[in-house]
């Protein structure tokens, strides 16, 4: 892999902090802020744990060092561009929802959906993060969205917090969604979109598919819905 790599805008555009970078890359806090600062170079094995940490498609290419591999059909990458304006149409307003609270109510939607279903509603890939599961997908197709001006990122303070949140600049189109899939994205906003970004990670990490994940970084499998504790799962099961 070649060309530069922004080490300190992947993180935060990731919500991750030097303390969970540095150590993932088995390093010390002030070499990695050294490395963000341009005062110490990637070595050749730090940028292939990058690229496996966030997803970094490998490509001779320098500008592609910072794209996100899209792994979903392009179908569902649309899908998602309309359950995001959906979500942010009804939760923007809020001032507990910034970028942490935004990944979680994703990944309910799409697991609760795919639990009670069977099927996929979005499909977007989410890993294990310190702070519960993150979708890889994300940070490439907002930026795609931000240029297009479907929304706009802004900044600000959730009690001592910096926050960074997204306004929509249009309305979802719903003709994409069908109505079940409407049903569960309001209920997993009924059900969430008023808990804090703590919360929200604490509950995503009683869940099975996070707990099952061994490591961070590694993708999160739909098909561990099915062994949810009661307290997460929306799906009635017949007794054994």
């Amino acid at each position: 892999m070649t060309g530069k790599i922004d080490v300190k805008k992947l993180r935060e555009e990731h919500n991750m902090s030097q303390e969970d970078l540095s150590r993932r890359l088995g390093m010390s806090r002030p070499t990695l802020v050294k490395i963000e600062r341009g005062e110490r170079p990637l070595s050749l094995g730090e940028r292939e744990e990058l690229r496996k940490i966030f997803g970094l498609a490998a490509s001779t290419r320098p500008e592609a060092d910072t794209d996100m591999r899209i792994s979903i059909p392009q179908r569902n990458v649309e899908k998602f561009k309309q359950v995001l304006l959906y979500v942010l149409e009804k939760t923007a307003g809020k001032p507990n929802v910034g970028m942490t609270v935004l990944y979680k109510l994703l990944y309910f939607i799409d697991f609760d959906y795919y639990e009670k279903y069977e099927r996929q509603l979005m499909g977007l890939t989410y890993f294990k993060n310190h702070h519960g599961p993150t979708p890889r997908e994300f940070v490439k197709v907002v930026d795609d969205m931000k240029k297009s001006g479907d929304l706009e990122e802004v900044s600000s303070r959730y009690f001592t917090f910096d926050q960074r949140k997204f306004l929509p600049h249009r309305k979802a189109d719903l003709g994409i969604l069908s109505a079940t899939e409407l049903q569960m994205i309001d209920s997993v906003l009924d059900r969430y979109a008023d808990r804090s970004a703590a919360e929200l990670s604490n509950l995503s990490h009683e869940d099975t598919p996070w707990q099952v994940a061994v490591e961070e970084g590694q993708n999160l499998e739909y098909d561990h819905v099915f062994y949810r504790p009661e307290k997460l799962s929306v799906r009635e099961y017949p007794e054994l």
